[in-house]
């Protein structure tokens, strides 16, 4: 996004600026950022552009180390539905807004473009430039030899279509159930020239590594950790810590309830495992802990910890002195 503003000639920095986001987190190949960012980023850059079809220019500064290893093994798959494949697998890698699958429909090879549910659905030029990069891999890994046999796209018809039949050098429909691009059954069967199995294998074991650590990466330990530094400053809300993990709000709730967690619970649970840590420092005053737990006085602070234990600090703090 940030070539295609400025090749347009628009200040693409202050534009990122304008959305939340900071140029310099662009440098960080790890950095993931919340689609409320990225949606209003769509918005201001067609404002800015005054190009309603930008999400489709967007898509032609995709080269194959955008993605890393994920790009170079979609560049040495051995056939088109190969690609296709290995990039529906990996599709959490590049976002985890929504997904790609792959379906076989007769003699017709479907590329579906979902929104993850329950999330918001990303910018619609977001969708454009993404059902693009899946007919632009197409032309590129075939040499030029295979285009989509349609497009059908959810989003409303733009006043001028002819951007689309440029870009996608085939039929589009508009205000379909679903984003998908349609391709034959045999043309995604064909060898590709510059197909390499075991190169293809190399940079998929590393694709691999990356999901799992994206997998692994534990949550709540993560969202425990912020705690802890934000508490003395007040209590958290969800949304704050959300932004500080560059998930959008809703994202952040789902993930909690895929474990069986709520965001409350957490930090209730973090306050307490603190509290006794605290009233074991001698140190520290009743006054002190409530402030490093974030509670606005001691009464607020004693409240939680007798539901905690059933006692007060004070007593706590005698049984365990020592």
């Amino acid at each position: 996004m940030r070539k295609a503003l400025l090749a347009a000639q628009v200040d693409a920095d202050a534009l990122l600026r304008e959305a939340g986001i900071a140029p310099e987190s662009l440098s960080d190949p790890q950095a993931r950022l919340p689609v409320t960012q990225t949606t209003r980023l769509w918005k201001l850059a067609v404002a800015a552009t005054g190009d309603p079809a930008f999400g489709l220019k967007v898509a032609r500064e995709v080269q194959p180390t955008t993605f890393h290893a994920l790009g170079y093994a979609l560049a040495a798959s051995t056939t088109l539905g190969e690609a296709f494949a290995r990039a529906a697998r990996y599709c959490r890698i590049v976002t985890d807004a929504g997904d790609l699958a792959v379906e076989v429909h007769d003699e017709e090879c479907h590329v579906l473009l979902r929104t993850a549910p329950g999330e918001s659905p990303p910018a619609e030029e977001a969708t454009d430039a993404f059902a693009a990069l899946q007919a632009r891999t197409a032309l590129v890994l075939t040499g030029g030899a295979v285009l989509p046999r349609r497009v059908e796209l959810r989003r409303v018809a733009p006043a001028d279509a002819t951007p689309y039949e440029r870009a996608f050098r085939a039929p589009v429909r508009f205000g379909a159930d679903e984003n998908r691009l349609v391709f034959a059954v045999a043309d995604c069967a064909r060898p590709l020239e510059g197909g390499n199995a075991e190169l293809a294998r190399l940079n998929e074991s590393l694709a691999a590594q990356q999901l799992a650590r994206l997998d692994a990466a534990d949550l709540p330990a993560r969202l425990r950790a912020l705690m802890i530094v934000r508490l003395p400053d007040g209590e958290p809300t969800a949304a704050d810590l959300a932004a500080a993990l560059h998930l959008s709000l809703r994202s952040l709730q789902r993930k909690l309830a895929e474990r069986g967690l709520r965001y409350e619970a957490l930090l209730d649970d973090t306050r307490h495992e603190l509290a006794q840590a605290h009233l074991r420092d001698a140190r520290l005053s009743l006054n002190e802990v409530a402030f490093l737990l974030g509670f606005s006085d001691a009464s607020s602070f004693t409240r939680a910890f007798r539901r905690w234990t059933s006692l007060t600090p004070s007593a706590w703090r005698e049984q365990h002195s020592g």
